[in-house]
């Protein structure tokens, strides 16, 4: 299960405020904000002031074009002020000769008509999409209406009424100076953290920061339940069949021997050894489909963790996993198995535990194939599978194979099991009147009708631990063997493990 490190800082945005008041050329700026003082009275008043004098020129001679050279905007304007100024040479008499001067120094300018101009040689429209080219007014990218007078707020490239800039998580304006923005909307800084900041599925805080400023968290490779690092050492409980772990707003239930187990998968969870018979009647059918029939009837016990360990110890048998659910057994001993389903009491607890004793007698090579109880019904079934492949081996005179081979076949006919389990779509019907009276409403209902979303899901579950197995026997194995199958077929898959004790390459 490994890290999952993410650098989570929304983008930091600032605004720009102005104030409009009306002047058209003010509103070709949405990125800055102009201010006037002294000196820019001045320069609108001489702006004005040459603006009027053409005016009038224009008005007395009318527009002339001469055919040898159009007089360019300078002269035009050097001309404006010379006939406006008199006979008195002052400052801007002289500035208008200058500018006279200027001019004709350089080359004359040729007459374009205006039927030789192509469209695609004409410069782009200066007028930004949020200003109306009629009147050079603002326009409003909330609203869509003009800014009018009065304050605005440029940001995110447009200008807006400080009303209309709005968080898209809130609806409310944003009138900090910093907000964020996440696929071209705006947020309160808050609202996106609460809107895009991970949260722990365990405690639901937000996943806090390391020293270096980055989220990270530790993440189920399956479910992908997200989680403070910190939950891995706190003693958070994890479900001991789908490994998922316990939110702080649920409660596990606790069986006798310390495991938990989540509400989900007590739902279908098999706690006695007569509620597991029909389950062990579908397996065997399931075999008989393979043409893998095992004709000698060998007994399946339910038995809490003491009595599997108890019984591994007598059989002296060496299992590669961190923890046995289950046994292929050999040898005669008496085993202690569950007789009642037990009953949920105080605290989420499993109490009324019954249980009794099963003396195995060997008749022929399996004496018994033993299950931990209190697992949900695909990965009891699953185990199953595999522990019945185990006693196949054996019932058919298979030589002593290498972990690998053995565990790694057995693994692949509990990944078939799972395969058409979930692939079916629909659980086990019970067979058998006293199976059907010791199971529970809850766990009857999924064995007896169409699987639910999350059982789907967690037979995914139990296939991908198989696919993913890291150790040489379980993981190794089971690929090397389900590469053999996928190529040759099962039944010459298991032939040619008969003959040479290895798979076929």
């Amino acid at each position: 299960m490994g890290w999952l490190s993410k650098i989570f800082k929304g983008p930091v945005n600032r605004v720009s405020r102005g104030h409009y008041n009306g002047n058209s050329h003010e509103g070709y700026s949405t990125q800055h904000t102009k201010s006037y003082g002294a000196h820019g009275n001045e320069d609108e008043d001489m702006d004005h002031a040459i603006a009027l004098s053409l005016s009038e020129e224009d008005q007395r001679k009318g527009k002339t074009i001469d055919t040898g050279h159009h007089l360019d905007e300078d002269e035009q304007l050097a001309r404006a002020l010379q006939e406006n100024t008199g006979h008195d040479l002052d400052e801007d008499e002289q500035l208008a000769r200058a500018l006279q001067e200027s001019m004709n120094d350089g080359p004359p300018r040729q007459d374009i008509p205006i039927e030789d101009v192509h469209p695609e040689s004409a410069p782009a429209s200066s007028l930004p999409s949020n200003i109306f080219p009629s009147s050079g007014l603002r326009v409003c990218a909330g609203c869509k209406s003009p800014i009018g007078r009065g304050r605005f707020l440029s940001c995110m490239d447009s200008v807006w009424h400080p009303e209309c800039f709005r968080c898209y998580a809130c609806d409310r304006p944003i009138s900090e100076y910093e907000f964020a923005v996440h696929e071209n909307h705006a947020y309160h800084r808050p609202c996106y953290k609460e809107c895009f900041h991970p949260k722990c599925d365990v405690c639901s805080s937000f996943i806090p920061t390391n020293k270096s400023g980055l989220i990270e968290y530790r993440a189920h490779p399956f479910w992908m339940q997200k989680y403070c690092p910190s939950h891995e050492n706190d003693g958070t409980p994890r479900c001991c069949s789908c490994e998922r772990m316990e939110p702080k707003d649920s409660q596990y239930i606790t069986l006798d021997d310390g495991r938990r187990l989540c509400l989900e998968c007590l739902h279908t969870a098999i706690m006695e050894t007569n509620e597991c018979q029909p389950l062990y009647i579908d397996i065997q059918e399931f075999y008989e489909g393979m043409n893998m029939k095992v004709e000698q009837q060998v007994p399946l016990l339910l038995v809490e963790r003491q009595a599997l360990n108890e019984a591994m110890e007598a059989e002296k048998s060496v299992h590669h996993l961190p923890e046995t659910r289950g046994l292929c057994l050999s040898e005669e001993q008496i085993v202690r198995t569950i007789l009642k389903r037990p009953i949920i009491g105080p605290g989420n607890r499993i109490i009324d535990m019954i249980t009794g004793p099963y003396k195995l007698v060997r008749r022929c090579e399996v004496t018994a194939i033993l299950i931990l109880y209190g697992l949900p019904r695909l990965l009891t079934g699953s185990i199953l599978a595999h522990e019945m492949m185990h006693a196949y081996l054996r019932l058919k005179g298979y030589r002593t194979l290498s972990p690998e081979v053995e565990e790694g076949i057995c693994q692949v006919l509990a990944h078939l099991w799972l395969e058409s389990e979930i692939t079916s779509g629909s659980g086990t019907m019970a067979t058998t009147s006293d199976a059907s009276s010791s199971s529970s409403s809850t766990s009857s209902s999924s064995k007896k009708g169409a699987k639910t979303e999350f059982e789907k899901r967690l037979g995914e579950f139990f296939k991908h631990q198989i696919e993913t197995d890291s150790s040489v026997a379980y993981g190794d194995g089971f690929r090397a063997g389900m590469r053999a199958v996928e190529r040759y077929g099962l039944r010459s898959t298991l032939d040619h493990i008969k003959m040479t004790g290895s798979f076929p390459y």
